[in-house]
C-alpha cells in the first residue's frame, strides 16, 4: 500500500465492508482545525496520540475522546509504563505510515510486526461514529466506531486495551 495515498485506505475500508463518509479539506494540524469538518461529517474526532516509553523501545497509539485531557502520568500508571512521552516523527512514519498531524488508527495497517500497542479510552465506545484521517491530514472520514473495533482492528491484528481515562492524576 502507498502510505501517502488516501485512496488506498478507502479501498481497504470498502474491501472490509466498512461504510464511511469522507471529505477533503485544507491541511489540519490541530483539533481546532477540525471543528468545521466535525460538523460537516456529523461525528466527533478522537485525539490520536503516538507515545513511547522513556527507552523508546515500546510504542503506543492512544485514542482518547477529544474533550478529555491527556495526562501522561495517568496513562503511564494505567498501563504500567514509566515516563511516557510523544514518539518521534521518524518512528511514527516507520510504524504507522503517517506524519505528525495525520495520526490515525487507520495507520495500524502499516504496523505489520505489531510493534504498536493500541490503547483506547473506554468512553470512546459511547460514540456511534468517529472521524479520523485516512493517513493524510487533508481529508477525513466518519465511520461507525463498532466497524473500527469489530472489523478494522481485527484485520490489522491489533487488540485494543481499554482504559478508564479521567484526565486527572492522583
Amino acid at each position: 500500500m502507498n502510505r501517502s495515498d488516501p485512496n488506498e485506505i478507502y479501498r481497504l475500508l470498502e474491501q472490509l465492508a466498512i461504510p464511511y463518509r469522507r471529505i477533503e479539506h485544507p491541511e489540519a494540524s490541530s483539533m481546532e482545525d477540525l471543528a468545521a469538518v466535525e460538523v460537516e461529517l456529523g461525528a466527533p474526532f478522537c485525539k490520536n496520540l503516538f507515545l513511547c516509553n522513556r527507552q523508546k523501545t515500546s510504542f503506543y497509539l492512544l485514542l482518547i475522546r477529544e474533550d478529555k485531557r491527556f495526562r501522561t502520568a495517568e496513562v503511564s500508571k494505567l498501563i504500567g509504563a514509566s515516563r511516557l512521552s510523544f514518539g518521534e516523527a521518524d518512528k511514527l512514519y516507520e510504524l504507522l505510515g503517517v506524519r505528525p498531524g495525520a495520526i490515525t488508527p487507520l495507520g495500524l495497517v502499516f504496523d505489520r510486526e505489531k510493534q504498536v500497542r493500541l490503547l483506547v479510552d473506554r468512553d470512546l465506545l459511547s460514540c456511534d461514529e468517529i472521524c479520523v484521517h485516512p493517513c493524510v491530514n487533508t481529508a477525513s472520514v466518519a465511520l461507525k466506531t463498532s466497524d473500527l473495533f469489530e472489523k478494522y482492528f481485527p484485520f490489522t491484528g491489533h487488540t485494543p486495551q481499554l482504559l478508564e481515562i479521567t484526565g486527572e492524576i492522583d
